[in-house]
Formats: C-alpha cells, structure tokens, sequence
C-alpha cells in the first residue's frame, strides 16, 4: 500500500502490517530510524521529530524500540497526526 496521497481511511490492523514492513533487520522491533522512515514515506512533516516522541510515548519498557506489544500504543499516539482510522 503506498503511503504518500492516501486520503482514505485505513484499520488499525492494516498501519501494524504496514509499519512491520519497516523491520529491516527482522528483529521483530520498530527502531527510530526505521519509524522515521515509515513516517517519511506517509507523507508525514517532521518525520525525525514525530518518530522520537512517538518512540518515547509508546516505548513501555524503555528499550528505545517498539515491539509487537507496544505497537497499540504507537498506532493510537499516530492517530493524533491526522491517520484516519476505521
């Protein structure tokens, strides 16, 4: 699913699968760098800035990653820019 343009409204379940998509080393965790890419590329302003308070507000064990657990809380902190949810 391509990020940049869309305007229509995507699950909760559907951003999880996408921003998975940016585990490049497979780790099973999203880092800063990999989130800021993801923001990038939906078409988000502020990528580096949004990516370290999302991390920051969505880390629960403080590990400076976002794992399987802690990706609701990433998915409902990025609901505040302007992601619609259905």
């Amino acid at each position: 699913m391509p990020w940049k343009g869309v305007s229509v409204p995507i699950s909760e379940e559907q951003l999880k699968q996408n921003l998975k998509k940016y585990d490049k080393n497979g780790d099973g965790k999203i880092s800063k760098q990999e989130l800021k890419l993801a923001f990038k590329e939906m078409g988000l302003s502020f990528c580096r800035w949004r990516a370290g308070k999302t991390i920051r507000h969505a880390d629960i064990n403080k590990d400076g990653y976002i794992n399987e657990e802690e990706m609701s809380e990433l998915v409902k902190y990025a609901s505040k820019w302007g992601i619609n949810f259905y």
